[in-house]
């Protein structure tokens, strides 16, 4: 038989550590084994053997006051010898500094203040999330999977950033490294990257969708009819999902990249409510995954929906690979793409040094270079706070005279305190320029411009909702935002060919039963708050127009 996983709890005080184990043993000793140590070196030493004996650790639990070794240089060892154990800090109320810097360093899963009791309403729904999470989590060795391409190939940045953002592990190899080499004339591959799997199989320049398949993301619909379709899967299109399965909804959601949208690249968010110390928008974005999971919804991914149509009171998608589903209602929930940057030479290094969004895969190779950020909002922001953590230096570039119109305080102040960034107001940058990679950056403003050595660009420069696969269906502003609800009845008038007697629900479109939430929506707030607020309105709008059917 296998033997029982491990939690495991390390505490210098033994009166703590006790009740730590008594509490775990209460509730979860039936299923895993309880070890206790009083000491980051003695709890080091437990987790060895358990490694060597072969068994399993599922979560970790650290003081953080502890002579010698502190909690959270017992986590950042520990996850040496099991790096898929989730990792709680047990903290005073007075070592929330400590708990921030965790998060930072290791990557914390929760911090949990002293005391906890009553443990079944502060310490049990923490390990129980905790375990939901390590028991979702593929353990398998990293490294089955490996991708062979060249380091400044565009398409060979996509598939790394699509794996890294779908938590897949993976090995990078280069094809002019011996290993990658011999892996590129052993499949005889004609074009890179080449994707080598767990079980030796090969994908030459695979498509997202044939990538998601060998690696078993879901992008099949189980069935032809649904109660609800969502069409996107960033904070709205998760948001909606949550809340129309826990509501008895069968609810799919069809995502084109990678589930958490835009928000989901982010490195931090730190103004969403409930997260104190802030969360990455990929935690965020796996935890909306998993609570959406959990209650039932249907989550395809890597999968794109090219078209929308009335079939009397069915709606129904066509997916780009010839496939129908049909629905009740429909939630458009497809967030923006951030806009091109229209400077000479950029569009020859995209993928080679120029990135629209965070690339959050490229940070670590930024280590010791200047890098430039254009844009003045948020996600410019937070991407510059991030960069600066590897690069020399960091270079934001706003057209506007100052941040403050356009970025939340906060990261105002943080970009203030960091001393390797630099803010450049009033210019815009006007040219890219080298050879197989970015090599130099020009910006401009009136009456001057600077080049500088800089081999890598992330570009934020405002959203484009990308509707025009809606083109003749809904109604859309002059710029292609969904336009829904009061917007659609101005001045008493109603939407051409609008069938009902009734006006438009808040967030409906000029089709009845299809809904728009979030960032796609006409005059929407652009904030991950906001746009999971109307993927749950949009839910219960589509409770009240089932009801009237």
């Amino acid at each position: 038989m296998l033997s029982k996983p491990v939690l495991l709890t390390v505490d210098d005080d033994p009166g703590v550590s006790r009740a730590v184990a008594r509490d775990l043993r209460r509730r979860y000793a039936e299923a895993y084994r309880i070890v206790r140590a009083e000491s980051g070196g003695q709890a080091l030493e437990a987790l060895g053997e358990l490694r060597l004996r072969g068994d399993d650790t599922a979560v970790l639990l650290a003081d953080y006051r502890m002579p010698g070794m502190d909690g959270v240089e017992f986590l950042e060892r520990a996850m040496d010898l099991f790096p898929f154990a989730r990792r709680i800090l047990l903290t005073a109320y007075a070592d929330t500094d400590a708990a921030i810097r965790a998060i930072n360093d290791v990557d914390l899963d929760h911090y949990m203040l002293k005391p906890w009791n009553p443990p079944e309403e502060k310490f049990y729904p923490v390990i129980d999330e905790q375990l939901d999470a390590w028991a979702r989590v593929d353990r398998r060795p990293p490294g089955e999977l490996r991708v062979v391409g060249h380091r400044w190939s565009a398409r060979c940045y996509e598939v790394r950033d699509f794996l890294a953002r779908h938590q897949v592990p993976y090995t990078w190899l280069m094809d002019g490294d011996p290993e990658g080499a011999e892996l590129v004339a052993a499949a005889a591959c004609p074009e890179l990257p080449l994707i080598v799997t767990a079980d030796g199989g090969t994908l030459s320049a695979p498509s997202d969708a044939e990538l998601a398949a060998a690696v078993g993301l879901p992008s099949t619909p189980s069935t032809g009819f649904y109660d609800l379709i969502v069409v996107g899967g960033g904070p709205s299109g998760l948001g909606a999902a949550v809340y129309g399965a826990s509501e008895g909804l069968k609810t799919v959601v069809v995502e084109r990249r990678a589930l958490g949208g835009q928000a989901g690249q982010s490195s931090r968010i730190e103004n969403y409510l409930g997260f104190p110390d802030g969360v990455s928008g990929a935690q965020l974005a796996d935890r909306a995954r998993r609570q959406a999971d959990r209650f039932g919804a249907e989550l395809l991914q890597a999968g794109e929906v090219t078209a929308l149509e009335s079939r009397g009171t069915a709606r129904v998608a066509r997916l780009s690979d010839g496939t129908e589903i049909a629905a009740h209602a429909v939630i458009l929930a497809t967030g923006v793409s951030y806009r091109r940057l229209n400077a000479e030479g950029v569009d020859d290094f995209v993928g080679r040094g120029v990135y629209y969004g965070a690339a959050l895969t490229e940070a670590p190779s930024c280590a010791g270079e200047e890098v430039a950020v254009v844009g003045g909002a948020n996600s410019a922001g937070q991407a510059a706070v991030h960069l600066a953590k590897y690069a020399k230096k960091v270079h934001i570039i706003v057209r506007a005279d100052g941040l403050e119109k356009s970025m939340s305080h906060y990261l105002v102040e943080q970009i203030a305190a960091t001393p390797n960034i630099e803010v450049h107001t009033g210019k815009t940058v006007c040219a890219a320029e080298g050879a197989d990679r970015l090599e130099r950056l020009t910006f401009a403003w009136p009456g001057g411009r600077k080049t500088i050595d800089a081999h890598w660009l992330f570009v934020f420069i405002g959203a484009e909702p990308g509707t025009g696969w809606l083109d003749g269906f809904v109604e859309r502003d002059a710029r292609g935002y969904v336009v829904t609800g009061p917007d659609l009845v101005g001045g008493g008038r109603r939407p051409a060919g609008w069938p009902l007697a009734r006006q438009p629900y808040h967030l409906e479109t000029s089709v009845p039963g299809v809904f728009a939430a979030g960032d796609v929506r006409s005059e929407s707030m652009k904030r991950v708050a906001s746009a999971v607020g109307d993927g749950a309105m949009a839910v219960a709008l589509v409770h009240r127009y089932l009801e009237q059917s």
